[in-house]
């Protein structure tokens, strides 16, 4: 299966949404004001916020209000008018080869697929050939250690562990100190994700920042925030705090084959700017790609 159709059948919950309520709504022939409002209500159903659909919608219906129009016209013209803000965030992750490593700090709240998508960029990556590294910062939680281990051993990347529990710090330190070493491209710093108590996440992370930057001060070099469309507008809630401990440059957004709230990228676009890297529509090694603003666009509706 390749990746448009992967995409495709991953939004399918959002599209069947989308459109089934498209044609509910279009029965009159005619885009009055009433149905403007029911479009407004539709998209802010499928999670892209309030602000985001009335912008989208307000677009919509500047041009074409009192005018007849078919629920698959009203689909092409919302997928160019979403298309339109998604653009201006699609960016792929790219590497700097003259950094040797090139630093990327990973960071989310655990559960949003953060070490896998660590493994997906690696793998990605090596085909790219590029030398990658990975560090498993996130030690309190052995279960990320082993996953980031069985990743590690998949794509033939080398892995820095420390002791459980242990200071997450000393450990990106060491793997900086590795990469180097063996004058790796890539390294792929794994970290804490736990939300329950802020300001000690917000201290961790600072920390390991900081370790890092007596080696190499301008590290790290991006800082990717891992998301699940699952929790829908608590993304939003999610790059705030991130954003308030660590310079967010980059979103990669995953799972959003189990949702029908895939309007939270159109959300995330409109709210922060944020580049968005990557999107994951599945389990399987391929179901990460660069993100695609047109594609998403048309696959969304």
């Amino acid at each position: 299966m390749n990746w448009l159709t992967r995409l495709k059948s991953g939004l399918s919950k959002t599209s069947s949404k989308l459109t089934e309520g498209i044609a509910g709504i279009f029965t009159r022939r005619k885009l009055d004001r009433e149905t403007l409002g029911e479009l407004e209500e539709l998209l802010v159903s499928a999670d892209m916020g309030a602000k985001t659909a009335a912008k989208i919608v307000a677009n919509f219906g500047r041009q074409r209000l009192d005018k007849e129009i078919s629920p698959e016209e009203i689909r092409t013209v919302l997928a160019d008018e979403i298309a339109v803000l998604l653009d201006p965030v699609m960016h792929p992750l790219k590497i700097d080869a003259s950094l040797k490593p090139h630093v990327i700090l990973v960071v989310g709240v655990n559960g949003n697929g953060k070490t896998t998508t660590i493994g997906k960029l690696a793998h990605h990556l090596k085909d790219n050939n590029y030398q990658v590294m990975m560090a498993a910062a996130d030690t309190f939680r052995a279960a990320a250690v082993e996953q980031l281990a069985v990743w590690a051993k998949r794509t033939g990347c080398d892995l820095v562990t420390g002791h459980e529990g242990g200071d997450p710090a000393s450990v990106a330190y060491k793997a900086l100190e590795e990469a180097r070493a063996k004058n790796a491209d890539v390294l792929l710093i794994d970290s804490a994700g736990r939300l329950h108590n802020k300001s000690n996440l917000m201290a961790e992370l600072q920390k390991i920042i900081k370790v890092i930057q007596k080696l190499e001060p301008a590290a790290p070099h991006s800082v990717v925030q891992v998301l699940d469309a699952t929790t829908g507008q608590n993304a939003i809630n999610q790059v705030e705090v991130f954003s308030s401990m660590v310079n967010v440059t980059g979103l990669v957004i995953t799972k959003l084959d189990g949702t029908a709230k895939g309007g939270i990228v159109v959300a995330l676009a409109d709210r922060f700017g944020i580049p968005i890297h990557a999107i994951g529509v599945g389990e399987a090694i391929e179901d990460l790609q660069p993100f695609e603003a047109g594609e998403f666009a048309r696959n969304l509706l």
